[in-house]
This record gives structure tokens, C-alpha cells and sequence, in this order.
């Protein structure tokens, strides 16, 4: 039987990187998964994709929203629950980064990071565990640098640090519930947002790549791999796991 078989999961920021891996492998998998993301576009894509996989696969639809707002998480969950009849998996995926300096960087932008970040974080909660009838797993994407500082990204590094505490507070909240959660954090992946780093620092891609991967295992990660350990942390094979923080960096923090 597939991990996910008769789970019904959402997966933010699901149009493209780590989202998108992340859906296709909860599906192939056998959940059905809402792909949400403000790119409604990508998102119709990843459901395309997922359409195309074997028949053993589950299903999913794509809803467009901006999960900084709570209108628009409140419809994922409904779509999630009156599409599909529950929900047992929450990613919390979605995210944003802007590399400067706290004196570079305007108060407008760190509200919006803030905002993707860590407000969606709370909103995707409050309306989903109220939906995790039959208790269920929520996974948050933090960062390695939600562990530990990193240069030229004040508003990313402090989200993300949210982003990880938070996790651990839900996690004692919400344990007699049977809900389960837990952080994922990234190393430097390969996905649209690394390469839109290297453009917000005037840096060469090739350049940039080569910093990315020095770090033990020589290389950045892939969007895949960092689904397979959010796949772990959704399905029963963690069962007795929540607040952890999962770093997936190839060793980097290391």
C-alpha cells in the first residue's frame, strides 16, 4: 500500500521547487492533495502533471491564493474538505526571501516576508486543524537558516527561525489531538527561489551554484530530496516524531 493511501493533504507553494516535488510524490503516493499557490497558472500545472501519473496515483486539484491572507487559506481548507471529505496532511510550503542587510532592506518588504512567511504558517493552522478530525500531520518548511544566521537575509532568517519554533509550540498545543508537527529545513536547493537569490545579489549563477554546494556532500540538494523527507514526516513511519526540526542540507549546519 502506498504511504499516503486515502489521505487527503495540502501542499502551499505547490507550483513549483520543493512544492511541486512534494506533490507529485504525496500523490504518487495515493493522497489527494490541493496544490495552492498565488501562481494559479503553476499550480493547474502541477495538477496536469499529477493527472498524468499512473492510475494507482491519487488526485488533486489547484486552488489560487495568497496564503498571507486569511480569506483565501480559509477556501483551501474548504476546497480540501468539500472536494476530497477531509484532511490529514498540512505542508506548509509556501515562502519568499529577500537578501539584504537590515539598512538595505524596506519596512514593506519585511512586512511581506513576514506575511508569506510566518503569517501563513498560522493562518494554514488555524484553519486546518480544525479539518484533522482523525488527527493528521503538519510539516513546515524552515531553513537551515532557521537554525543558524546567514549573511544578507535578515527577513528570510528570522521567518524561518519562526517558522521552526512554531512547529515545536503546535506541536504541544495540539499532541492530544494526534496531530503531529514538525519542520523540514532546507540547505541550499535547487529550485526557482535559489536562482532568484543569485539575481537579487548581482551574482553569476555558476558562481552562486558552486558556493551553494560547499558544504560535505559537494553539491545543493534537489527539490526531491527534500520531499522524501517531508513524505517521512507526513506519513505513519513518524509516528512517534513531532516538534523536531529535520534538517536536510547535506551536511552544511554539520
Amino acid at each position: 500500500m502506498n504511504t499516503l493511501e486515502g489521505k487527503v493533504a495540502i501542499v502551499t507553494g505547490g507550483a513549483s521547487g520543493i512544492g511541486r516535488a512534494t506533490a507529485l510524490l504525496f500523490a504518487k503516493e495515493g493522497a489527494k492533495v490541493v496544490v495552492a499557490d498565488i501562481d494559479g497558472a503553476g499550480a493547474e500545472r502541477t495538477v496536469k502533471e499529477i493527472a498524468a501519473l499512473p492510475e494507482a496515483a491519487g488526485a488533486a486539484v489547484a486552488v489560487q491564493g495568497d496564503v498571507s491572507a486569511a480569506d483565501d487559506c480559509r477556501r483551501i481548507v474548504e476546497t480540501a474538505t468539500g472536494t476530497f471529505g477531509g484532511l490529514h496532511v498540512l505542508f506548509n510550503n509556501a515562502g519568499i526571501i529577500r537578501r539584504t542587510t537590515a539598512l538595505d532592506l524596506d519596512v514593506d518588504e519585511w512586512d511581506r516576508v513576514m506575511a508569506v512567511n510566518v503569517r501563513s504558517v498560522f493562518l494554514m493552522c488555524k484553519y486546518a486543524i480544525p479539518a484533522m478530525t482523525d488527527g493528521g500531520s503538519i510539516v513546515n518548511t524552515g531553513s537551515g537558516w532557521g537554525l543558524k544566521g546567514g549573511g544578507n537575509a535578515i527577513s528570510y532568517c528570522a521567518s524561518k527561525a519562526a517558522v521552526v519554533n512554531m512547529a515545536r509550540a503546535l506541536a504541544i498545543d495540539h499532541a492530544k489531538a494526534g496531530i503531529r508537527v514538525n519542520s523540514v529545513n532546507p540547505g541550499d536547493t535547487d529550485t526557482p527561489m535559489l536562482r532568484d537569490e543569485a539575481r537579487q545579489l548581482n551574482e553569476d549563477w555558476a558562481a552562486f551554484e558552486a558556493d551553494a554546494a560547499d558544504r560535505p556532500m559537494g553539491r545543493s540538494g534537489s527539490p526531491d530530496e527534500i520531499a522524501q523527507a517531508v513524505l517521512f514526516l507526513a506519513g505513519d513511519a513518524a509516528s512517534y516524531i513531532t516538534g523536531s526540526a529535520l534538517v536536510v542540507d547535506g551536511g552544511g549546519l554539520a
